[in-house]
């Protein structure tokens, strides 16, 4: 079908971005309802995804495993996170933008170059004309993206599970995926689009090898932005004070699931240059960094 406005849909699902975002943030703002925040973007990927494998027509088997995948990771956190606040009633994170229109509009710009970004990778595989043979990149990024859902799906349902029980209220989250890593689903998901990353690299050339630029924008995002950063701190001004939290973080790998045994053995400066275990994840309570020990 030739191309729409660029030779790789950048324009097009920019604009398509956009719209998408400003529709849901009207409704935000109109109706002060934020409980399709995460729909809004999760779906949106879905959009895109489906919009430029159909667009380019050339329907070639990486093109349309792609497509795949990323339409049911968009689906699967969703729905999911979607079914969530329903049930939760609330999104914390809005707390002090319900009556600030303007870092509202911030946060829905973020999240439109969130999703703009991160669906680089195929978004140019599906306006590419290239199409060579399936290679071992393909196949390692398949499997990279069945690891990182996987991980992502089952942390997310064993969380879920542990908050609603009652007897678990006021308790932090260490079961099953969670006794490995602090944050298990973002691990999860930083993998799988990292996977989609490298199951595109075989149609890549030239410029088109910026669409890394995607998995490291979600790398740094929920590293140091509205990720990681944000929740640790959350935990630490509820649990920072007590001693089988310290206990439990000390020995509890921040992304990359680890024995705790073998992570508690771990030095600070091994945890800290190869791990991950950043000082920003350390606020205690009134600000003071928590002391491992």
């Amino acid at each position: 079908m030739g191309t729409v406005l660029d030779s790789h849909f950048l324009a097009l699902t920019a604009i398509v971005t956009v719209g998408y975002q400003l529709l849901f943030f009207i409704v935000t703002a109109l109706l002060r309802f934020d409980k399709v925040t995460d729909f809004a973007g999760s779906t949106n990927f879905v959009i895109i995804a489906i919009l430029t494998l159909a667009l380019k027509g050339a329907w070639h088997f990486r093109q349309i495993v792609l497509t795949v995948l990323v339409t049911i990771w968009g689906l699967r956190l969703g729905l999911f996170l979607l079914m969530r606040i329903m049930q939760w009633g609330e999104d914390r994170r809005f707390d002090k933008m319900r009556d600030n229109l303007g870092k509202l509009a911030v946060f829905w710009i973020f999240q439109a170059v969130w999703v703009w970004s991160v669906s680089l990778p195929v978004t140019v595989v599906n306006a590419s004309n290239k199409n060579p043979s399936i290679e071992a990149r393909d196949i390692i990024g398949w499997i990279m993206w069945l690891v990182g859902i996987c991980v992502e799906a089952t942390a997310d349902q064993q969380k879920l599970v542990f908050k609603n029980s009652p007897s678990n209220r006021g308790k932090w989250c260490d079961v099953g995926l969670w006794k490995y890593s602090r944050h298990p689903n973002y691990f999860g998901e930083i993998f799988l689009w990292w996977g989609v990353f490298v199951a595109s690299t075989p149609v890549l050339s030239g410029a088109e090898w910026l669409v890394i630029l995607g998995p490291i924008f979600l790398t740094l995002l929920l590293l140091f932005v509205s990720g990681i950063p944000l929740l640790e701190s959350s935990a630490d001004k509820r649990y920072g004070r007590l001693e089988e939290y310290r206990v439990y973080k000390n020995a509890t790998s921040p992304l990359i699931p680890l024995p705790p045994a073998v992570y508690g053995a771990l030095p600070a400066w091994f945890k800290g240059a190869f791990l991950l275990e950043l000082p920003l994840y350390n606020p205690g309570p009134g600000g003071d960094p928590i002391k491992l020990e």
